[in-house]
């Protein structure tokens, strides 16, 4: 009789829709989704039961943690870094001292990409976009007056990952911190630099060797460590659908774990130190059903295609943080509320730590003000909206299962799609990703431009007088400061020692072992960044980029 009545209620229900005015609007999400205006059991897929389960259980997708935030909040991050090792190591402990819970460091551009602040290809933007890092020196610059055992440091670079992994713990074995009692994380995650970021020196092959080196290397001495950050948030920003950067995340992910159980590692060996990092864009419930997806779709592979038992190996631990490609230069200080939803969706949905963006990063790397703001969001969800009481409160919502259940299924059909054309590589060279990232970009940007979907301050709801706020202005004396002292560490320095370092990375690289140990003494011997590169470079080759056809 409850059925019938339901059944009864539903049709009325129905009717009385059909005979409403709607108003003129795009009912889909970001990504392009149609939208049910209100949702049903029958929505839910008739496995709702075994999919959902209870958090801190297989299959997690309601949260690795059984009382998640009731336990312990997560990681508050602020990316920073710009200038000089001095001047990030300022803002480190302004934040520090603000209640940030956690460093995240920005490095410049020609740190990014392998080069050295007096290359002539590093004019113009040394310090610029992050901090400047050369050499052992400027690491321990860096963390000067902060113990490394003490806090939980993320680092957001790629192709020279491993040389900067060598100069962080180089730089802890100086401070008397063992290994095994670092906390952070390294992004490492060379795959999606092919996809959407750029950011590449060897070719694919060749870099995904180097990132198996330092997961190898972790899991023997630095167990806490997580060596590998797999990141779709870059893919999103390119302009991916939110399906897309989960499916091609996941894939990259698949892949370093098939690479690393190749070199000899059992799964449960290195698996529990792998994180990921998410993007946190407009859709609310759109990326809430992302993040349960994510972690659903890891659990399930990771135990029934690559046999992991360790439970560890199965949960996905993910870094947000929230969409810089969706904040405008238009009325900025709208960007504060964009930042705040979208870090709620990251919360709803268990992330373990999170970055806000400031107002400003349009515009400029954010002002002391603009970051406190960002900062004091992240805390008022944490200490005053209740949001973090309850674990997973919008699972067994009808609309977020079924959204979850949706991207789900789209992940699979994308990996399925990976595998037939040829597998990772094949499918990063031959330009599969970037093509398809393209297309929903433009896709998006099309119904922006019809006005479909509206950007409040762009198509919508524009102020005729431009808000101008404050910037951050980075010192020109900065870089000339900074390649002053790349001199004189090659002037102080035993050549003869540089030269054997450089020449065992080679060794190391032309027989195929784990380069870690030589980049190592190589940063003990005050070898810079750029110089270890072209080392390796001499034997990996260097990469001009996908083919576009």
């Amino acid at each position: 009789m409850a059925t019938d009545a339901r059944t009864s209620q539903q049709a009325a229900w129905e009717d009385a829709v059909a005979k409403a005015k709607a108003r003129d609007a795009d009912f889909t999400t970001v990504s392009g989704h149609a939208m049910e205006p209100l949702y049903f059991p029958e929505h839910v897929d008739s496995e709702f039961e075994n999919n959902l389960g209870f958090p801190g259980q297989y299959p997690y997708t309601r949260g690795v943690h059984a009382n998640l935030y009731r336990g312990k909040l997560w990681t508050m991050r602020q990316f920073a870094g710009f200038g000089t090792a001095a001047e990030t190591n300022g803002r480190f402990k302004f934040l520090l001292e603000k209640g940030q819970t956690g460093l995240s460091t920005a490095f410049d551009l020609p740190t990014l990409m392998g080069v050295d602040s007096d290359h002539p290809s590093a004019a113009g933007e040394v310090g610029r976009l992050g901090v400047a890092v050369d050499s052992i020196h400027d690491m321990e610059r860096l963390f000067q007056g902060i113990k490394l055992a003490d806090v939980s440091v993320s680092m957001t670079i790629n192709a020279p990952a491993a040389i900067v992994l060598a100069y962080y713990l180089v730089t802890a074995e100086r401070q008397g911190v063992p290994w095994d009692q670092l906390r952070g994380t390294l992004q490492n995650d060379i795959l999606k630099e092919y996809h959407a970021q750029n950011e590449f020196v060897f070719p694919p092959r060749e870099s995904v060797k180097l990132v198996v080196d330092t997961i190898e290397f972790c899991a023997k001495e630095a167990p806490q460590f997580n060596p590998v950050s797999v990141s779709g948030y870059h893919i999103r920003e390119a302009g991916s659908t939110a399906a897309e950067e989960l499916a091609f995340t996941l894939a990259d992910g698949f892949h370093y774990v098939e690479q690393t159980i190749e070199r000899g590692l059992n799964v449960d060996q290195f698996a529990p130190r792998l994180s990921f990092f998410f993007n946190s864009h407009n859709d609310f419930f759109e990326e809430i059903a992302k993040f349960r997806a994510a972690r659903r779709i890891w659990a399930r592979h990771l135990r029934e295609r690559y046999g992991a038992e360790n439970p560890r190996s199965m949960m996905l631990r993910f870094h947000a943080q929230t969409s810089g490609v969706s904040l405008q230069a238009q009325q900025p200080e709208v960007n504060v509320i964009r930042v705040a939803y979208q870090a709620m969706a990251a919360v709803l949905g268990g992330c373990q730590s999170l970055h806000t963006n400031s107002r400003d990063e349009t515009l400029s790397l954010p002002t002391e003000e603009a970051v406190t703001i960002a900062l004091r969001t992240q805390q008022v969800l944490a200490h005053e909206t209740g949001v973090p009481n309850s674990v997973d409160p919008l699972g067994g919502s009808y609309q977020v299962e079924e959204m979850t259940d949706t991207i789900e299924k789209e992940a699979e059909e994308i990996f399925a799609e990976i595998e037939g054309r040829g597998g990772m590589i094949a499918a990063t060279e031959n330009g599969y990703f970037r093509r398809r990232i393209a297309e929903s970009s433009f896709d998006f940007q099309r119904q922006v431009d019809a006005n479909r979907k509206l950007v409040i301050g762009v198509n919508a709801f524009q102020d005729e007088a431009e808000l101008t706020i404050p910037t951050l202005e980075i010192d020109d004396s900065l870089e000339a400061d900074q390649k002053a002292r790349v001199g004189q560490i090659r002037e102080n320095r035993s050549a003869g020692e540089v030269e054997t370092t450089l020449e065992n990375i080679r060794a190391a690289s032309r027989k195929g072992e784990n380069v870690m140990p030589a980049l190592l003494d190589a940063a003990r011997a005050d070898v810079t960044l750029g110089e270890m590169i072209s080392a390796l470079a001499d034997v990996l080759g260097r990469y001009s980029g996908v083919q576009s056809a």
